[in-house]
């Protein structure tokens, strides 16, 4: 009997990643469609940027940031981190993510701020087709004339 029952459930998984494909938005510049609730719902793709001295300075930042934006979208449905990589001509760390719409990014920036050493961040100028992004980077040093 536990023999039909493993069938039906591999028939089952089966089934689902048949139809997983289905269940993936479009790409279109800037903007994810879902259609996995037969809605549309627009998700603007935003990049997360750590500077190369900042992850120099701190070696376990980029663990601990992959690791808050992989658990964020349980306090924020609809975002989503869709990937991580490493530039190469900068040494800096990217994310990329699908963000729902009105969430505000320096929100989840200001939480991020308590999970890791001091730092700033910033909104980068873009041209259109580009997506938003921020850079975390470290604390500017105090000038010592005053």
């Amino acid at each position: 009997m536990s023999g039909k029952t493993e069938i039906k459930n591999s028939q089952v998984l089966f089934s689902i990643s048949q139809q997983a494909p289905l269940l993936l938005g479009y790409t279109f510049p800037n903007r994810v469609y879902s259609t996995a609730r037969g809605d549309q719902v627009m998700l603007e793709v935003v990049e997360i940027r750590v500077s190369y001295r900042y992850v120099k300075e701190h070696s376990w930042v980029v663990q601990g940031i992959t690791g808050f934006l992989s658990a964020y979208f349980m306090e924020k449905p609809g975002f989503t981190l869709k990937r991580h990589f490493e530039e190469l001509e900068t040494g800096m760390h990217v994310w990329l993510c699908d963000v729902p719409p009105k969430m505000k990014v320096p929100t989840l920036l200001r939480r991020l701020k308590d999970d890791i050493p001091p730092c700033q961040y910033t909104q980068l100028k873009t041209s259109p087709p580009a997506p938003p992004r921020f850079l975390i980077d470290s604390l500017e040093p105090e000038s010592a004339s005053s």
